[in-house]
């Protein structure tokens, strides 16, 4: 997330200002080796928080280096500030999955911790992990309006959701599940990882073509256990996603469209 310098910004030459976007957009295009190692989103965040937001997905952290020191050495950002960012790795929640498998190997006899209940578990988490790895590099959803926030869940004295058992936390993410299910269409949910990358757990990006549907489900799903109970949220960041060439006119102050 970035703020813009608009005082300084507005002293530099309308033409000098459409070179900054084109070389800007042309350093997130080209830090890829082909379009298929990753994806990138501009949008034009609203509030105080900053101005400018770039969600880049790459298939590796030394990429997303690469984008990161492509983005520096740009003559825009000089006129850039960041105000936040943040590091996570787009998983896929197996929660119900997980919850499967071990239902199903009991039910086939096999004992839980013995040495073919492990064999069989690995082989069949194995086959679902190839099963659903192509969901983890897709594009980014064209939705117009963008919601980003990062969560823990607590580990307080009273409600700790490590010390859970895991059907229990099973049977809550399956609560928590069939209410963003009853959204399907109307929003997309890309879900990230960031134990150990950054200050929070997890991070949440939403897509969507009517900004209502984030305030809808975010709000229903606060009354679900696992979000009641052990849920934390971080700061939200919203705004509008807008194509790249579209850069230009947010730094001439005009609204950036998202276009097809």
């Amino acid at each position: 997330m970035y703020r813009i310098d608009w005082g300084r910004l507005g002293q530099a030459y309308p033409g000098d200002r459409a070179q900054m976007a084109e070389q800007f957009t042309a350093s997130l295009r080209d830090s890829l080796a082909s379009p298929d190692d990753g994806a990138t989103a501009l949008v034009q965040l609203l509030g105080h928080k900053g101005d400018l937001m770039v969600i880049a997905f790459r298939r590796s952290f030394d990429e997303l280096g690469r984008t990161q020191l492509a983005l520096s050495r740009t003559p825009l950002h000089a006129y850039l500030t960041p105000t936040a960012s943040y590091v996570s790795i787009v998983e896929l929640g197996m929660y119900e999955m997980t919850a499967k498998i071990h239902r199903q190997l009991g039910e086939r006899g096999l004992t839980h911790g013995s040495a073919d209940y492990d064999a069989a578990f690995d082989e069949e988490m194995e086959r679902q992990r190839q099963r659903v790895t192509g969901r983890l590099f897709g594009p980014i959803p064209q939705g117009r309006y963008v919601c980003f926030y990062p969560m823990d869940k607590r580990r307080g004295e009273t409600h700790n959701w490590y010390t859970v058992e895991f059907q229990r936390r099973a049977e809550m993410m399956l609560e928590h599940g069939k209410v963003g299910r009853e959204y399907a269409g109307k929003v997309t949910q890309i879900i990230s990882g960031s134990i150990g990358y950054d200050d929070w757990e997890w991070g949440v990006d939403l897509f969507a073509d009517n900004p209502l549907t984030f305030k809808k489900l975010i709000y229903e799903m606060r009354f679900d256990e696992a979000s009641a109970k052990y849920a934390e949220f971080g700061p939200f960041y919203t705004g509008l996603q807008f194509s790249p060439d579209e850069l230009v006119k947010l730094l001439e102050g005009e609204l950036p469209l998202l276009r097809g």
